[in-house]
């Protein structure tokens, strides 16, 4: 077991270490697809989070995007994201669930993660416009499987939402409980995230769920170890854990670079948990192409298995 780490009055570390470093995005594929959402005026996470992977994901013959609903301003203030807030942004614009729609179907992916900023300011908190946007999707692009990686909808906006049957329902922890109250919105807590997660399984039984987790800002390893078992027992089947990066000097600090190894041994504890599976690294994200591939394979694998034999559970 890693002996957790004390992280009392440390300064936070100056320099990021050699694997943090990734090459500047460029290439034709990179051009197209920023093209492409600037032309149907759509926001993407990969650029609004300053992701360090959106030069692998935009490139090559599988690209990836992950686009954001609802605008590109958020209600909330939580200090590890780089997304602009306001307390009332504008209205939704309501040809934008035909431009998900039209994009995906454009750029012929094969999995598409779509996502929103919080919006408290309405009365569904977004959620009929968000699952318009997965409905636009299935007509204008059958084949393409969605994730949506939701804010912590519950009740009747996260049913609202679990009718347009997204593929794979991710819903973001962010940090451990301890550092819930000093790095998110104080609107957001790790149980309400648990019941958005366990909500959207009673909801949809044969949806995978999926969460994601940020160390390097505070965290023991004992702290992380406790998170995943509580992730598990709310049946979440995908986790990620990555490396928090400090968007700008006003957000919160990173108090520690995790060394690649005690990444590995959460995979490891992850798997024993039994997750169906657990990306961990230093440039893991949410929406992280790796992970995608396998998750398009299982929900695949799935509705195969559902055609075949309904009562059959992948």
């Amino acid at each position: 077991m890693i002996r957790p780490t004390s992280h009392g009055g440390a300064s936070p570390p100056q320099r990021k270490p050699s694997w943090l470093k990734v090459p500047l995005p460029g290439g034709d594929g990179y051009a197209r697809l920023k093209g492409l959402a600037k032309r149907l005026d759509l926001h993407t996470v990969c650029e609004e989070a300053r992701c360090p992977n959106i030069g692998e994901c935009w490139s090559g013959q599988r690209p990836t995007m992950t686009l954001m609903v609802l605008g590109d301003e958020c209600t909330r203030r939580c200090r590890f994201c780089a997304v602009k807030t306001l307390d009332r942004p504008a209205p939704p614009d309501p040809s934008e669930p035909a431009h998900v729609g039209q994009a995906v179907a454009e750029m012929g992916v094969a999995y598409v993660v779509i996502t929103s900023v919080d919006r408290d300011d309405l009365e569904d908190g977004g959620a009929g416009h968000y699952a318009a946007c997965i409905r636009e999707v299935r007509r204008q692009s059958p084949e393409t499987i969605v994730e949506t990686l939701v804010p912590d909808y519950v009740g009747e906006d996260l049913a609202s939402l679990m009718e347009a049957r997204p593929d794979v329902l991710a819903h973001n922890v962010e940090v451990v409980d301890r550092l819930q109250r000093k790095i998110r919105d104080p609107r957001c807590s790790f149980e309400r995230s648990l019941d958005t997660l366990r909500q959207a399984k009673r909801l949809a039984g044969d949806v995978f769920t999926k969460s994601s987790l940020m160390v390097g800002i505070g965290e023991t390893p004992d702290e992380v170890f406790d998170s995943l078992e509580r992730l598990r027992k709310a049946e979440v089947d995908f986790l990620t854990i990555g490396q928090y990066l400090r968007p700008t000097a006003q957000h919160a600090p990173v108090r520690e670079y995790v060394e690649p190894a005690r990444f590995a041994e959460y995979q490891v504890e992850g798997e024993k948990m039994g997750f169906r599976y657990v990306a961990s690294g230093p440039l893991v994200r949410s929406s992280y192409k790796a992970g995608e591939f396998f998750f398009e394979r299982m929900v695949r694998e799935r509705r195969q298995g559902a055609a075949e034999d309904p009562s059959r559970d992948i």
